[in-house]
């Protein structure tokens, strides 16, 4: 029997919990929600999740805090969901490694279609043939399996699942142009800001200078061009 993927919704409002939690749990998912940073904390050491929806406003941490400790700590989805809604929290939530930012109030339904995204592209990096899961390219590897980028001395860097996402489409598309109008389909992205946000994050993971960058190049009025040769492991 497929194990239901399991959602950890943290809101210090309980109406909003319970609301989210049983609209997911019609479609599919196993659910638990916590008033606070800390309960939370604890539940992810217990049992983690597929993904992680979190409102900023905790009573005992800010919610970017939260978003820090979890990514810092587990491979899972991270959704922010809150009523802030200026593009600066937008943009630092997204730095921070989250995969998506909802604001309040919000739809229900479109709630529900982004964290069956976020799970799907777990769910496909999760279950990647184990005869090509590691790319390999200049300096870098990448294991889709875990997510992790490793150089050539050893040092190793967790790509969220977002930037995880941007890197396979490139990994998948050497030396091709790819426009900004398709990754930001394929990431889910809602704005246009977040796709400059995850590119810059990946660019200061992986390129010697990122202020000028030499693997993900930018092709002004057509999009990025991962210039790399790749090698499959």
């Amino acid at each position: 029997m497929q194990t239901k993927p399991l959602i950890y919704v943290i809101d210090d409002e309980i109406d909003i919990c319970q609301l989210v939690c049983q609209e997911l749990e019609q479609y599919n998912f196993d659910t638990a929600f916590f008033t606070s940073g800390e309960a939370a904390l604890q539940a992810v050491k217990d049992k983690t999740p597929a993904l992680c929806i979190i409102d900023l406003g905790l009573p005992d941490m800010d919610g970017l805090t939260l978003v820090r400790e979890l990514f810092n700590n587990k491979k899972m989805g991270v959704m922010i969901l809150s009523g802030r809604d200026s593009l600066p929290d937008k943009v630092l939530g997204l730095e921070l490694g989250a995969d998506d930012y909802i604001a309040k109030p919000f739809d229900l339904r479109e709630l529900v279609a982004r964290v069956k995204s976020i799970v799907r592209r777990l769910v496909v990096t999760e279950t990647v043939s184990l005869e090509k899961s590691c790319a390999r390219f200049v300096d870098w590897s990448f294991d889709i399996s875990t997510l992790m980028l490793t150089n050539s001395d050893g040092d190793t860097d967790m790509l969220s699942v977002a930037e995880a996402t941007i890197l396979q489409l490139f990994l998948a598309a050497p030396q091709q142009i790819l426009s900004r109008e398709r990754l930001l389909a394929e990431n889910s992205m809602t704005f246009d800001r977040s796709i400059d946000v995850r590119m810059s994050r990946l660019r200061k993971k992986i390129e010697v200078d990122h202020k000028q960058p030499k693997i993900i190049k930018t092709v002004y009025g057509a999009g990025y061009m991962f210039t790399p040769t790749v090698e499959w492991l």
